[in-house]
């Protein structure tokens, strides 16, 4: 008889990515054949999609994404229909009367009670243990789940609840059992990178630790760092770095804005004097720092004042890498609650248009910077006439590439110095040295 085959689908950020690779494991364990599959193509006996429900985009997407596989079922296309994640966890109670048409509905991190929904038992997986879906030199590593901050306009302690940190051990654990699989590169991930190990004993956070002990472990090539948070910035990780030849002299740290009045409705806890001096200081202790950003535009009570005060930020800070968004209410926050959505959304539109623009001419000035110079690149893959890589300041799926002319013996999933020989703002062109 053959096994059942389970596709899974996997919407929104990477933190969700790892939890899908956590229940691909299970049910691997559990005698289910398991694939990861793009959003259009899964056609498995069993589907399961993993939603996202931050923002209003990333729910219209999640819900469409579940109709259409509700159509499959129905023209039986396929079996069975499970949905888990962000949107499910968020509105549980509301959705099942909505879309009967799905088989069982799951929380965030409820994979043991799909597993046992699926095949009626528990499987003996170690917490920590999950197939791989990205290349295999390189992995998602997530510290922690949930968020004490509650800034005004998001929804994440919403859905994710408070704040809990995995410990140290676990982690270590993790990691060494990638490594034995061929993993190099991690890509720490927490909502909140900050706040890292402060639940767990002195109040204090462990992640300058926490990374001590993981750039000690062989085989771990390159570790790098997403989404800290501005306030209570711990200070002690810049020496590990500084120092850590495998820690990536890379910082994602999302700042939101610069003006004191909107930073203030937007509750974040630092102000533009805090955040300037802990970019002048990131960036004395680590010279050779690119820092990743993320900015909105259209926050309630930003007039043109408060956007230009953000446009001459962006300007003078020069950020290596940047992100940015329009303002979208969600529901339940406390700008939804409290605040008038006052900015009109062209407006918004305009306002990230014209951020975006000054960035992308910021990001060729960086780039160009590198041209003639030779750096370490790890290859992903093989595209046209070229391999394609990046260095330790480009995190999967998010920043540049380097496009590398093919030449003998390059292998995927292995590090080269590559000679840059042209920059473009978000490519870099080189050869092997």
């Amino acid at each position: 008889m053959n096994r059942k085959k389970v596709d899974i689908i996997t919407l929104g950020c990477s933190k969700n990515l790892v939890d899908s690779e956590r229940l691909m494991k299970m049910l691997s364990d559990a005698g289910l054949e398991t694939r990861h599959e793009p959003e259009t193509t899964a056609s498995g006996d069993i589907v399961i999609i993993n939603t996202c429900g931050f923002i209003g985009d990333a729910k219209e997407e999640s819900i469409n994404t579940i109709l259409s596989y509700v159509d499959k079922k129905t023209h039986g296309k396929i079996d069975s229909l499970y949905v888990m994640g962000c949107l499910s966890q968020r509105y549980r109670n509301e959705l099942p009367p909505e879309i009967p048409e799905v088989d069982g509905w799951f929380g965030k991190t409820d994979w043991s009670g799909i597993v046992k929904e699926l095949v009626k038992k528990h499987p003996a997986t170690a917490p920590y243990d999950r197939i791989i879906t990205t290349p295999r030199h390189h992995a998602y590593l997530k510290i922690a789940e949930g968020c004490d901050r509650f800034c005004a306009f998001c929804a994440i302690p919403l859905i994710t609840g408070r704040y809990h940190s995995r410990s140290i051990e676990e982690i270590e654990s993790e990691v060494k059992l990638l490594t034995e699989r061929g993993v190099k590169e991690f890509n720490i991930i927490a909502q909140d990178l900050s706040a890292y190990g402060k639940d767990l004993a002195s109040g204090k956070s462990q992640l300058a630790e926490l990374l001590k002990r993981l750039s000690d472990i062989s085989g771990v090539e390159w570790l790098r760092l997403h989404y800290a948070y501005p306030a209570d910035f711990p200070y002690d990780i810049l020496p590990v770095m500084a120092e850590r030849e495998n820690v990536c002299s890379y910082l994602d740290i999302a700042l939101q804005h610069i003006s004191d009045p909107v930073l203030k409705a937007m509750r974040r806890h630092v102000g533009k004097k805090e955040t300037l001096e802990l970019l002048a200081r990131v960036r004395s202790e680590v010279p050779d720092i690119h820092i990743r950003t993320t900015l909105m535009t259209g926050f309630p009570g930003e007039g043109e004042k408060e956007f230009e005060e953000l446009m001459e930020f962006v300007r003078t800070q020069r950020f290596e890498r940047m992100g940015a968004f329009a303002y979208c209410e969600e529901e339940g926050t406390h700008a939804a609650k409290y605040l008038e959505d006052s900015v009109p959304q062209n407006v918004k539109q305009s306002r990230l248009d014209r951020l975006m623009a000054l960035q992308e001419e910021i990001s060729l000035d960086i780039q160009q910077t590198k041209v003639g110079k030779t750096f370490k690149v790890i290859i992903d893959k093989e595209e046209g006439e070229h391999f394609v890589g990046r260095t330790q300041w480009d995190s999967p799926e998010v920043d540049p590439e380097v496009l590398v002319a093919k030449a003998p013996g390059i292998r995927r999933g292995e590090f080269y110095n590559v000679k840059i020989t042209e920059a473009m703002p978000f490519e870099l062109i080189g050869g092997l040295e």
